[in-house]
Formats: C-alpha cells, structure tokens, sequence
C-alpha cells in the first residue's frame, strides 16, 4: 500500500499581473522525500513554496495537507517584528525546555541568539530563521535558499543535518555542491509547468536538456505540418470547399497550439572584455598584517598574483575574505607588509551587498546614472563595451523586459539583482575582475554561463564565494582563512584544497608565515629552486625597480597621447609610431617583470 502524501496540490493557477505563473499545476510530497525544487529565476519557484506553505493563495486549485503534518517554512526575507532578540524569534513556537535545540543549530550555523534583532544583520537573521526552522523539527520542511549567508562550514553542518534527518523536504537552492549532497528527486518548474524526476540533481541537468531536445523536435515537426496544410489550404481548397471545411478547422487549432506555446527563456547575453593588458605582475603582497580591535584577519602573508590567475577566498564568515580584497585591491593599508599594484589595472568590482544599486531607483536610472555607463546628451542610451547601446535593449541581454526597465530595483528577486548588478560590470572593459559572492541567488543556467565566462576571461580575477562546486570550476588558486591570521594558499579549487589538506594533516603544521604563488604548489612535486644570486645578479636586481617605473610612466604618457582620437586624424603617423612604440614598451615591462620575479625568487630561495 502507498503511502499517504504529506502534501499534494491539485490543478494549481496563479497569474500575476495579467500573466500566468501557474496552470493546472499538480504536485505531490511523499513521506521521506528529498527534494530541489529548481527553475530559472523568475519561474515562480520561491511563490510554489509559498502556496505550499499556505502563504499565497492561488487563485484556483487545491492544496491538501495530511491531517497532523506540521509544515515549517524557512523564508527569504522572514519578518522579526515583535521579538528582542534572535534566540527570541528562535523559540517562539518551542517550550523553554528545548531552548538547547535552538543552542546546537546557533552553534552549527554560528550566530549569537542573544544578537539584538536590531543590530543582526541580514545573513545573521536568516541563519536564525533556519535554526528556528531546525529546531521545530517539522514533518515537512521548506527551505527558500538556505545557503545563502551561510559560510562553508556552516553549508557542511547544514548538509549533515539534512542527511541524518527523518522529516521530508523541499529546498530551493543554486549550490550544485549542496545539491548533489542531498536530493534523490528534482522538482522543475519550467512556464509553469511542474515535472518531476525520481533521481538526484546529478541527472537533472542531462534530463532538463533531453526534455528541451524533444520540445524543439516536436516543436519543428508541428512548424512543417503547419507549412504543409497551409500550402494545401491555398492551393487544394477550392474544388472541395464544403467537404474540407474539418481539414481547414484543424489547420486554425494547429495555429493555435503553437501561437499558444510558451518560449524557453533564453540565457543572458553576458560577456566580458578585458580591454588593454595589464601588466604580467597585478597583485604583490609582501609580509602583510592587519588586525582590527587587537584581533587578526592576516599576519606575515605574501601572494603573488599574475595576469590570468583565478584567486579563491574560502573561510568562516567574519574571517576577513572581504578584508584581504581591500588589502589586496588598494583600498585597505596594510598594519605591516607593503602591497604592490601591476600596471594597466582597469578593475570591475562586484559588491555581495548590491550597494552600487540605488533600491528605490529604477533600473533604467540604476543603468544610465553609472557614471562609467553614461551617454552625453542621450538619456536612453549606455555606453557598453566603448560602443552606445539603447538602455532597454541592454537589458533585454539580461533578461529583462519593458515593463521591468522603469520598475524599482527593489521589486526585483535576489537573482534579478544580481543580474542587474553583472549588466553594470560587464558594460565596461576591465582586467581585474573582484567578485564577492556572486553566485548568490543566479539560477543554474546563469552560473554556467557565468562560469564559462571566467573561464576565457584574459584577464585576473579575484573571487569570495562559498559556492564550492563554483570555486572548483573557476579557481587556479585557494586561499584558506584558518584563523588567528593563519592564509594558506592551495593550488586548485575546493576539492584541491581539501585533498591537500588532508594530505598534510597528519604532520606539524608550518609556522603561519609566507604562503607565495610559489608555495601554492603541493610540496611533492615543487621544482628545485636554485638559491644565491652572483654580485652582478644582485646588482641588476637592485636596478630592476627604477626601470620598471620609467617603462610604467612610458606606457603611461603613451597610452595618454593614443587615447585622444583627434590624433589618428590629424596626424596618422605619429599615432602609428605612438603605437608601435606602446607595444614595444609593454614587452619591455614584460620581460622585466619576468626578470624582477625570477631573480627576486632566487634571492629569497
């Protein structure tokens, strides 16, 4: 005998502004199921939770819960009005006896519940909402992103209690990791439809891609049919009218079945241009520290960063991942330690909190009030890439409509936002990309692409997330927050890291010191490196500083001199010379570059 449903949902609609999100939607929740409910962003996913949780009506339909089945919801945005603290809002359904169940999932998810609801912040309301949710301990649970806030480590805890425990659930989740972890059926909502796969995520992406094939094969086959009985329609009808009246009914039912077919969304038109090369050497740091309130975020750390690498930040929240980037990118002075900048560095900053988005602007203002995007004299046009583009059509690469271009960011979801925020950085050519979290809230197709993009992305990127699937198809390198101001680098990505550190688990830890892009190697298959330099050596290595600042300001008054486009008219061969003289200056600066590092390396060694 099967066993009764926790939940079903019966012939689900919902439209909203004129547009239907749902119809006839059907669904069911067995006792024990682990299941990801995805889709793209828009697709209505977070508002099916919600039906399900009783929170939206739809407007026809049923949903039926089991008699005695408890339903928890764990929201994006959850409201703690009314309640002084976070432990407060925590407990607010249990009895004071079970106030240790709220302790563990506060220490798991690391937050303080005594935290005043008015100072916690926004990651550390949703950590509380998610131990509220975890020690209610429903028979059917419903998670809204819980992921998002959470550090790596507090994302492991969390995959654990989700494993171990009895109670069925849904989540909804970007985190591929995460996802692999715990599923063993996919819900997917796609225009409104609701399919389901009796298998974990690691088969959804090769089904989801099967079912669009046969759409588009079915699709085609119905275009030819309407080509044929069109062709027919014109040609054949008119000897046998009367009697081929039916066939003439079914080519207008066939027009409709197809007029009525909901396309696929597309994925973002995202690219990025990397613009003038910066030089070979784009970040060094050398012995740095810094400490806030006497507690240290990094002590007598060195890193050298080149031109094409991919830096991971990993660590707890509050370890200093976003304190390292502004160390690393100029904006932070070290206590100690000095930080060096290559040359030629355009940087593009994406900022985990969105502040570089105005909420109460509209995005059409949020585009054209970017100072690097504006057009002079036209207020519907941004400047992407160097060239003027109609600011509407520029959001339509990201996916969004006319309606949404004079909406307030604020009525945007959380990956809307972040698409929003990827549109204003990719209008403008860089080659240092510094991105914290943002693999936040973008649904999967949107991480692909962002991630192929990286990839043959020239130039350097520097990267905070806790997406470790991400951090694995992204990074060349890991940096490790272990704390007291411990940085360790690792070659590779997560799964790198965590190999690696096993590996040198067993012995005594080095002193934390100097970690270099030399050091990020595993220790069993670094090169031998040749030590002392001669008296001449050390002479030209001496030298090397002054030269590669006079080749810098070259570039530099060169660059300035290219950059006025009156000149390529005015006098063509000059700015030919000035070219030819720009490249040439620019692998002088190369090559001693190339020389600085390697005979600085041989005098440290």
């Amino acid at each position: 005998m099967a066993p009764t449903p926790l939940l079903q949902l019966n012939n689900i609609s919902l439209t909203y502004g004129g547009n239907p999100l749902f119809s006839g939607l059907d669904l069911v929740i067995q006792p024990g199921d682990r299941l990801a409910l995805v889709g793209r962003n828009g697709s209505g996913k977070s508002t099916l939770m919600k039906i399900m949780a009783r929170l939206v009506e739809p407007d026809s339909g049923a949903r039926i819960l089991t008699p005695g089945t408890q339903v928890g919801y764990m929201e994006q945005d959850p409201d703690f009005s009314g309640f002084a603290t976070l432990g407060d809002y925590a407990m607010q359904s249990l009895d004071p006896s079970e106030a240790y169940k709220v302790e563990i999932a506060a220490e798991g998810l690391a937050f303080d519940p005594e935290i005043a609801v008015e100072t916690a912040s926004g990651g550390e309301r949703r950590r509380a909402a998610l131990a509220k949710l975890l020690a209610e301990a429903p028979e059917l649970m419903l998670l809204d992103e819980p992921t998002n806030h959470l550090d790596i480590h507090a994302i492991g805890w969390l995959e654990a209690r989700l494993r171990e425990t009895r109670a069925a659930y849904v989540l909804i989740s970007h985190d591929r990791a995460f996802l692999n972890a715990l599923t063993r059926a996919m819900l997917w909502v796609d225009r409104g439809v609701a399919r389901r796969l009796e298998q974990g995520f690691a088969g959804f992406e090769d089904w989801r891609d099967k079912t669009w094939e046969e759409e588009d094969d079915a699709r085609h086959k119905l275009d030819r049919k309407i080509k044929h009985e069109a062709k027919w329609a014109v040609e054949g009808i008119s000897a046998r009218r009367k009697r081929n009246q039916g066939r003439v009914r079914a080519l207008q039912a066939l027009r409709a079945d197809r007029a009525s077919q909901i396309r696929r969304q597309g994925t973002a038109a995202m690219a990025l241009d990397a613009g003038t090369q910066s030089g070979k050497l784009v970040v060094e740091a050398t012995q740095i520290s810094k400490s806030f309130d006497g507690v240290p975020i990094v002590r007598d750390f060195d890193l050298k960063v080149l031109r094409g690498d991919r830096v991971a930040f990993v660590g707890p929240n509050g370890a200093g991942k976003t304190t390292m980037l502004n160390l690393l990118t100029g904006k932070l002075q070290p206590d100690s330690g000095t930080i060096r900048l290559g040359t030629n560095l355009e940087m593009a900053v994406f900022d985990q909190t969105r502040a570089q988005l105005d909420p109460n602007a509209t995005l059409w203002e949020n585009l054209t009030g970017d100072p690097l995007m504006r057009v002079s004299g036209q207020a519907d046009q941004v400047m992407v890439r160097g060239r003027p583009k109609h600011v509407v059509g520029y959001l339509k690469e990201f996916l969004f409509d006319d309606a949404q271009a004079r909406a307030p960011v604020r009525s945007l979801s959380g990956g809307e936002r972040a698409r929003l925020l990827l549109a204003r950085i990719m209008a403008r050519e860089s080659n240092l990309l510094v991105l914290d979290e943002p693999t936040n809230d973008l649904d999967v197709e949107t991480l692909d692409l962002l991630q192929d993009l990286l990839g043959d992305y020239p130039g350097t990127v520097l990267l905070v997330s806790h997406d470790r699937d991400f951090i694995d198809r992204v990074a060349t390198t890991t940096l490790a927050f272990e704390g007291g101001g411990n940085v360790v680098a690792y070659a590779g990505g997560w799964s790198d890291y965590q190999a690696q550190k096993a590996l040198t688990a067993p012995a005594a830890m080095p002193a934390p010191a100097a970690t270099s892009r030399a050091s990020a190697k595993p220790a069993a298959t670094a090169a031998p490196v040749v030590s002392g330099l001669t008296f001449t050596e050390k002479k030209r290595l001496a030298a090397l500083p002054a030269e590669i600042t006079r080749i810098e300001a070259e570039i530099g008054k060169l660059s300035e001199l290219l950059s006025d486009a009156d000149i390529y008219t005015s006098d063509p061969v000059k700015a030919a010379k000035a070219a030819q003289m720009l490249e040439q200056r620019q692998k002088a600066l190369s090559k001693a570059e190339d020389e600085w590092m390697e005979l600085e390396e041989r005098d440290q060694g």
